[in-house]
């Protein structure tokens, strides 16, 4: 069939990604200084950005994002993956999404003791400048974040 005999429909049909492979998935990258903890194709990938979570399904528009101390998540076949995300930045570009952070720990391993023995002495730091300040912020922040998910172990 000649492209002049095609209406908009079979174009938007023809442009979809075939199902069975990967069209109905993306690929999520999470890659610390150390190693590549994760790299596999998923149904949704949830990104704690800065400002807020990013849900990302394939198809999604290009970004670059700025991570904050979180949760990633990832689901396949109805089953939920759960990942502690220690900043970094993100990026999506053709169904592939790269996670770089400093230190990603999967839920299961998240110390809530530990965490909790962090935000104690987060707030008991005094801060006396601005920097003393924002490091106390991101280190709450970073406890806070880690207790989070540690409540959501099996």
């Amino acid at each position: 069939m000649a492209r002049a005999d095609l209406d908009e429909a079979d174009i938007r049909e023809s442009a979809k990604p075939a199902k069975g492979g990967h069209g109905d998935r993306v690929q999520c990258v999470v890659v610390t200084p150390e190693t590549t903890l994760f790299d596999q194709w998923v149904e949704f990938v949830a990104l704690p950005l800065f400002d807020g979570e990013l849900g990302v399904l394939p198809g999604r528009s290009p970004l670059i994002g700025r991570l904050g101390y979180g949760e990633l998540r990832t689901v396949t076949a109805g089953a939920t993956r759960r990942y502690f995300v220690d900043g970094g930045f993100a990026q999506v570009r053709d169904d592939v999404v790269t996670v770089l952070t400093n230190r990603a720990i999967p839920a299961d391993r998240v110390n809530a003791v530990a965490a909790s023995e962090e935000l104690e002495r987060a707030l008991a730091l005094r801060a006396t400048t601005d920097d003393a300040q924002a490091d106390k912020e991101r280190a709450i922040n970073r406890a806070r974040a880690q207790l989070r998910i540690a409540a959501h172990k099996s």
